[in-house]
């Protein structure tokens, strides 16, 4: 769902629950109801920022744990490095995500800026005197999780901007995991804390019908005829 997390432009916004249903008419009730029912696990309330991932296969990973843990958000920082997926590990798990990309300018103020307006509180995993662990790490509001590269770890401008740092506690004697396999322990973590939380967590419902939407048009062989259809059914030119 890259750049794409939105219904056609062409829709009114007053006609986007007709054309929902419009559009489930064309896949299996058993593929809709799935649908539905991961929907119900989807939230906003975390969601992943990677910062200049290099390799393909790392991020592939990410994007896969992101979301079978119900992540519906990532956020990717491409300063150094373009971003690549792995399709043998990835397994398609970018398309239903809804993904942004920030390449242009200062791609980390741009990105952070955007997750402070959207009220997230910034945390980083970092292994710093001051970082508590990710048990102790607070989740009180919208939470956005840094995840820097394996080698560097985040950026200097990551770690001047973040409000809070954590760390997955280790008890042997390497001193850092593979990108994936942290975000993986991470996110399994978290999602699991803030679901068993009072916290509001879950997609309201104009959020699922967007994405059920942009879902259903993913499993169409030629989603724009269908909507161009239920355009003119309706009287839209």
């Amino acid at each position: 769902m890259q750049a794409s997390n939105h219904v056609a432009h062409t829709v009114p916004d007053a006609m986007k629950a007709g054309l929902l249903e419009f559009l489930s008419g064309f896949i299996t009730e058993e593929r809709y109801t799935r649908f539905r029912h991961v929907l119900e696990q989807r939230t906003r309330y975390l969601t992943v920022v990677v910062e200049n991932a290099y390799q393909s296969h790392n991020i592939s990973a990410v994007l896969r744990s992101c979301e079978c843990f119900g992540i519906q958000d990532v956020h990717i920082i491409e300063n150094l490095n373009e971003y690549r997926t792995h399709k043998d590990i990835a397994l398609g798990a970018d398309k239903w995500l809804s993904i942004s990309r920030y390449r242009q300018g200062n791609a980390v103020e741009s990105c952070l800026r955007k997750l402070r307006r959207d009220g997230y509180r910034i945390v980083a995993t970092s292994p710093r005197p001051d970082a508590c662990t990710i048990w102790d790490l607070p989740l009180d509001q919208k939470t956005a999780v840094v995840l820097g590269t394996e080698l560097d770890g985040i950026s200097e401008e990551v770690k001047q901007a973040a409000d809070l740092f954590f760390t997955i506690p280790m008890a042997g004697l390497t001193e850092s995991l593979n990108l994936s396999v942290s975000a993986g322990i991470c996110l399994f973590q978290l999602s699991k804390r803030v679901r068993e939380s009072k916290a509001e967590w879950k997609l309201d419902e104009d959020e699922k019908t967007v994405i059920l939407t942009e879902w259903i048009k993913l499993s169409l062989n030629q989603p724009e005829t269908v909507i161009r259809e239920f355009l003119r059914k309706n009287g839209v030119k």
